[in-house]
């Protein structure tokens, strides 16, 4: 059985997948031109932009940005002491992981205040343009407000495996722990000791359980999604898989937290 065609059995009305090994190889299941909701993905293009940003001068990571002590990387990370939602922090930067669609988009709205553009326009003209995204589109929070499809999103996976837009050395800064003995929660999951992330990214480490594969190595990087959707980067597996579907993390959650490792195991599983 091919490990895409799982897929089928996932209780939503829509879905579409593609699994993009690190050697160029593709298999997709469903329409790849259907354009989903990807909610918090989002979180990782966005942070994509701002990186470049970071690259051109703009602005620097360590940059005072928000509360006092907050900066940009802590943002970035989930460290800034802001609640999920409202602008008003909950706590001192680096205390703990909170995650925190806020925090993203205040990151957003330094980096427009920066370059003096609007961040949807920086967005598409840094990210979406460049990478031929014609299906992608932000409609409201660089947090959580893009649009895409399967196809666009396996292209920017590539560009999360091979970087063309930031240099490889910002890349790898991205995917690497960021304030690693900070605790946390993920949405919807318990509360991690360590709870590992990157910059835009979530880091699997030791999580356990987790939305991602049990074979998933601990560098795996990405993202899920309250639109029920979800994208990771294995590079020791060397392989990667994008997965939307039209039905709420929330209203499937339980299921979902079971058929995404399920499926992550099986994609890595073939690339071995």
């Amino acid at each position: 059985m091919r490990p895409l065609s799982l897929v089928t059995s996932w209780p939503v009305s829509t879905v579409a997948a593609a699994s993009i090994g690190f050697d160029g190889a593709t298999d997709t299941e469903g329409d790849t031109t259907h354009v989903f909701h990807l909610a918090s993905l989002s979180k990782v293009f966005t942070t994509w932009a701002v990186l470049i940003a970071v690259e051109d001068g703009s602005i620097a990571l360590d940059a005072p940005v928000g509360q006092p002590g907050c900066t940009l990387r802590h943002l970035l990370s989930h460290a800034g002491g802001y609640p999920f939602q409202g602008t008003e922090p909950i706590l001192g930067p680096e205390l703990r992981r909170i995650y925190s669609n806020s925090g993203i988009d205040i990151a957003a709205a330094a980096v427009a205040r920066a370059t003096g553009i609007e961040f949807g326009e920086y967005l598409g003209e840094a990210v979406f343009e460049p990478l031929g995204l014609k299906s992608t589109v932000l409609h409201g929070s660089p947090a959580n407000g893009m649009w895409s499809n399967v196809d666009d999103v396996a292209r920017f996976l590539n560009e999360l495996i091979r970087p063309t837009l930031v240099d490889s050395g910002t890349a790898a800064q991205a995917t690497s722990v960021q304030f690693p003995a900070l605790a946390g929660r993920l949405p919807g999951m318990v509360v991690f000791d360590p709870c590992p992330w990157g910059l835009g990214v979530e880091i699997k480490g030791g999580k356990d359980p987790h939305w991602m594969g049990r074979t998933n190595s601990p560098a795996s990087f990405g993202h899920f999604g309250g639109a029920g959707t979800m994208m990771w980067v294995d590079p020791v597996a060397r392989t990667s898989m994008v997965a939307l579907t039209d039905r709420q993390f929330d209203d499937w959650a339980l299921t979902a937290l079971r058929v995404w490792p399920e499926i992550s195991d099986a994609v890595i599983a073939a690339a071995s």
